[in-house]
């Protein structure tokens, strides 16, 4: 049962995909009268167990937001069952026709006195709102007098909880359909839908959470079965993915030698971290390439790294690469370049992207990437590639892939497939794709991570896990994706202790080691 949860959990659809899982359902016999029963029944027990601005005791005021779909019969079934439980419930129907069996609900619920009300202006006061006007699938904007009144329901300072989706959002994309409901809570049915996951949707879907109506797993796969998986990240993934435990016998060689290429003069912070952030994943050997006049402050915050000092130009940044004797890039698991190399290192980028060796690149890693021509530059590489913009980075690199604050999903497998990168779209929601179109995405964050420094651990932390993966055969799309994971988590726990303004980039690299401590 466990095993099916957590699948379950993971799997992201899109509207198209849910309806034909749906299809599935009652093409084998279940009867939709008997889903809309099932799923209504969860949401009316956890509605009371929900934290709001005013407690939900019996007696409380809930007003129900129709609409005329399935969705609207959903609410209606919540009224029903609240009423029943003595909350004082009133409903919202603004429309004239209706489903038909939305329609015996709303006759039911008069029959019993429910009040029903047709315009914004007869509504009396609640304590909290249903929202059942549009589930799944809206594809027009919204217009009056639908739209003006979502406006005042915005208005009002009560809660607001969502059956399956904030009406007015696009399931897929996340677009506001003209306007829509600002949710403080939204009940996703049965699988996740692509918009929970879209960083435009997110200040209106409030506190998300799953509503699992028991959906076959052999539904589940006859649908997907052709398409490229998005899932999301879970805990129980990551820790999976994580290279733990370590064998008995072992030594640092064999627990993977990162080699990070990074700072300059001005941006001698931005290698610290990194090392910071690759001193985390537990790599065995950690190698740090930095300009010559750097390497004492190195050595001082990581004295456990080998820390090379190379020629730099006049402006401070690494002229060219000068490794110990005996060694070059081959030598190592994984090469990490760019948190604050300048684009004077240009000569640098071109010399890793033309090596063997597994690469991320990140920050001016990316920008000088950019310069090359991305796609064309990276399809000569033989060897895995990670790319880990931010939104900005992305459109540089990528100038000609769709607009990434659109649809970041359909965005970063688009930039996957044409570079034949590993591509990291960092974000409130952050997204990984391999080239085949697969898509990990993050499901939580905080903005405390919107800090300048946070993106270089990150980096230091994937680098890390990279040079661990590569001598251990485990998936590179799962390892970016647990090291996304990881980062975030760090970030959301280390706010919960100092709160969103707390968390620095040397503070988050404090968290990181915390993070596997409370799971494992």
């Amino acid at each position: 049962m466990q095993d099916r949860q957590e699948q379950i959990s993971q799997v992201v659809v899109t509207a198209g995909q849910m309806r034909d899982i749906e299809k599935r359902i009652f093409a084998a016999g279940m009867p939709v009268v008997a889903l809309m029963e099932k799923v209504a029944g969860l949401i009316a027990r956890r509605i009371p167990e929900i934290p709001a601005n005013t407690p939900l005791l019996r007696g409380s005021r809930v007003g129900i937001l129709v609409g005329p779909g399935h969705n609207g019969g959903d609410a209606l079934v919540v009224a029903r069952e609240l009423y029943f439980r003595g909350y004082k419930v009133w409903i919202y129907s603004p429309f004239s026709k209706l489903k038909e069996l939305t329609s015996q609900h709303l006759q039911y619920a008069q029959s019993l006195g429910i009040p029903i009300y047709q315009t914004i202006e007869e509504l009396p006061d609640s304590d909290l709102l249903i929202d059942g006007l549009f589930g799944f699938g809206l594809e027009r904007n919204l217009t009056d007098p639908i739209a003006s009144a979502i406006n005042q329901l915005n208005e009002l300072s009560i809660p607001i909880y969502s059956i399956d989706l904030p009406s007015g959002l696009h399931t897929d994309t996340g677009e506001v359909l003209g306007t829509a409901i600002r949710a403080t809570h939204t009940f996703c049915l049965g699988l996740w839908k692509l918009a929970f996951f879209q960083d435009r949707a997110l200040e209106y879907l409030g506190k998300a959470e799953l509503i699992d109506f028991d959906i076959p797993l052999a539904d589940v796969e006859a649908v997907l079965k052709d398409a490229p998986k998005i899932k999301l990240i879970t805990r129980a993934k990551a820790l999976a993915t994580l290279p733990l435990p370590r064998p008995a016998v072992t030594h640092k060689y064999k627990e993977g030698h990162l080699l990070l290429i990074c700072g300059s003069r001005r941006y001698a912070g931005g290698a610290i971290l990194t090392g910071l952030g690759a001193r985390a994943s537990g790599v065995g050997m950690l190698s740090i390439a930095v300009p010559e006049s750097l390497k004492p402050l190195l050595v001082s915050h990581l004295p456990e790294a080998l820390i090379v000092g190379c020629p730099e130009t006049e402006s401070g940044a690494i002229a060219h690469l000068q490794l110990p004797e005996n060694t070059d890039l081959s030598y190592f698991n994984a090469i990490a370049c760019g948190p604050g190399l300048t684009r004077d290192a240009t000569p640098i980028v071109q010399e890793v992207i033309e090596s063997d060796r597994p690469l991320l690149l990140d920050a001016d890693g990316l920008n000088i990437l950019a310069q090359m021509g991305a796609i064309a530059t990276l399809k000569k590489r033989q060897a895995v590639t990670v790319l880990t913009p931010h939104t900005g980075e992305f459109e540089r690199l990528f100038p000609d892939v769709a607009d990434a604050k659109h649809d970041k999903v359909k965005a970063v497998q688009e930039a996957a497939a044409q570079s034949g990168a590993i591509v990291l779209l960092k974000g409130a929601r952050t997204a990984i794709a391999n080239p085949q179109g697969a898509v990990w995405i993050v499901p939580e964050s905080t903005p405390a991570l919107a800090r300048g420094g946070s993106g270089d651990v990150l980096t230091g932390l994937l680098g890390g896990l990279l040079a661990q993966a590569a001598t251990k055969q485990i998936p590179l799309e799962d390892i970016v994706a647990t090291a996304a994971w990881w980062h975030s988590q760090a970030g959301i726990i280390a706010a919960q202790e100092r709160t969103e303004l707390g968390v620095d980039a040397f503070t988050l690299t404090q968290y990181l080691m915390k993070i596997i401590s409370i799971y494992i």
